[in-house]
């Protein structure tokens, strides 16, 4: 049965996209720890990110890097974080948050969007994606 995040990639489930290739996906995450929380996902489906040869593992951070270089440009921020936990969806995923302090880090505190500010900050992030 396919993941939520491969029903995303095929278009299912609507997503505010960030960026794309050939092999990965960038959406905003719709529970952020903060505006422009990002998820990168491979399209092939893995479970742990372990499981990803070495280089689709290299690839999936250069991918996440320039999309990380993108929240970076977009967003205000300290900086950009990057976790990868893996419990909640059995599809690798790396988490890019746009830090201003270690509450944003947690996943405890949770930032409210509108769809409009999905929208506004998916297209302001993906504009800056090189």
């Amino acid at each position: 049965m396919p993941t939520i995040f491969t029903k995303i990639i095929n278009g299912e489930i609507p997503s505010y996209k960030i960026a794309e290739d050939k092999d990965h996906f960038a959406f905003l995450d719709i529970n952020p720890n903060a505006a422009g929380h990002t998820l990168c996902v491979p399209k092939r489906e893995v479970d742990k990110i372990w499981d990803l040869s070495e280089e689709e593992y290299l690839r999936l951070m250069a991918f996440s890097r320039k999309v990380a270089l993108a929240i970076e440009a977009s967003v205000p921020c300290e900086r950009v974080g990057i976790s990868v936990i893996g419990l909640e969806v059995p599809h690798v995923h790396v988490h890019l948050i746009p830090l201003q302090s270690m509450k944003n880090a947690t996943f405890q505190h949770k930032e409210k969007l509108t769809p409009e500010e999905f929208q506004k900050i998916a297209e302001t992030i993906s504009g800056q994606v090189k």
